[in-house]
């Protein structure tokens, strides 16, 4: 029985299980396949749905309600909005930095990504400047006019904002993975439980399921292969059976912080569905399209959240 587990051990099979559901949905692209824009901005209108319920109802509600029974922030919790504001503000500086630093190193494609784990970054991205540009030579051997393909900065944001998309998921895995680490390390403790540690780990694996799809399916439509958007789609949620033992471990430690982490997760994905998300799924003319792949998102993951409590 599980429950005859160390704590430690009971947090990484629980971790292991939510990391199990977000590779399981990610696996549905190997049934749902196709490269065209409508699947393309389809997906991404659903994950825009899937990151906004996920940001109140796993992220800022639980985090508001954490900060407002700890008496650091006001005998009756009446400045819990402080630490929920200022993670949700520094998720979005986060995620705003890292699109900063995307740009000024090169990686704005998924050759250049994938370059990195094969060949030396600066050779490969030397290479695709070379190749970006076309030199026309005059009749009387003059230097030309250096023409550019006017797709190549279009398909550069697309596959910047899909990194970002994979980015934003990822950390909003990690205080995920801590909530449930933290969940099974203060078994014993007043009010805390097996069963509601085991709920937990549940409720977060099942909601796990559809941000799996809501990763590998956009990859896939822009051009991935099936097997690295399924890989990168399971990749997003490996970190959380890390942040589940991090959290059973020091638990003590990670309660306090638990507020700030997850609503650091919930400013860093809405940052990304407002500023890359929702502009990508519209550019390509299927923009009702993406709204409603949105609205169906925010159904299938509020009714995840509260359905499992």
């Amino acid at each position: 029985m599980i429950r005859e587990y160390s704590h430690v051990t009971q947090a990484l099979l629980g971790t292991l299980f939510t990391w199990g559901l977000t590779a399981l949905g990610a696996a549905v692209v190997v049934v749902i396949q196709g490269k065209q824009r409508k699947l393309l901005d389809a997906s991404l209108g659903f994950a825009a749905g899937v990151m906004v319920a996920a940001s109140y109802w796993s992220l800022l509600k639980p985090a508001i309600e954490m900060a407002e029974k700890d008496s650091t922030y006001g005998s009756n919790g009446e400045y819990a909005f402080a630490p929920v504001a200022m993670g949700f503000l520094l998720g979005a500086l986060f995620v705003y930095g890292t699109d900063a630093l995307i740009t000024s190193l090169g990686i704005q494609s998924p050759n250049v990504l994938l370059a990195m784990q094969s060949v030396g970054f600066y050779e490969q991205n030397a290479r695709r400047r070379q190749q970006s540009s076309v030199q026309r030579t005059s009749e009387v051997g003059d230097p030309g006019t250096i023409y550019e393909d006017p797709n190549i900065e279009a398909k550069n944001d697309q596959w910047k904002r899909i990194l970002l998309l994979v980015i934003a998921i990822t950390v909003h895995n990690i205080p995920e993975g801590l909530a449930v680490g933290v969940g099974f390390g203060a078994i014993g403790s007043p009010g805390a439980t097996f069963e509601g540690a085991r709920n937990l780990a549940l409720g977060i694996g099942i909601q796990n399921f559809p941000e799996g799809l809501a990763v590998s399916l956009p990859l896939q439509a822009a051009g991935f292969s099936t097997w690295k958007s399924f890989w990168y789609g399971q990749l997003s949620g490996m970190v959380e059976p890390l942040a589940g033992v991090l959290g059973a471990a020091c638990v003590a430690v990670a309660s306090p912080v638990l507020p700030y982490a997850l609503a650091f997760a919930a400013g860093a994905m809405i940052y990304v569905v407002v500023d890359d998300i929702i502009p990508e799924a519209h550019q390509g003319g299927n923009g009702k399209l993406a709204s409603w792949g949105a609205v169906v998102g925010f159904l299938v993951m509020m009714s995840l959240d509260v359905g499992l409590g």
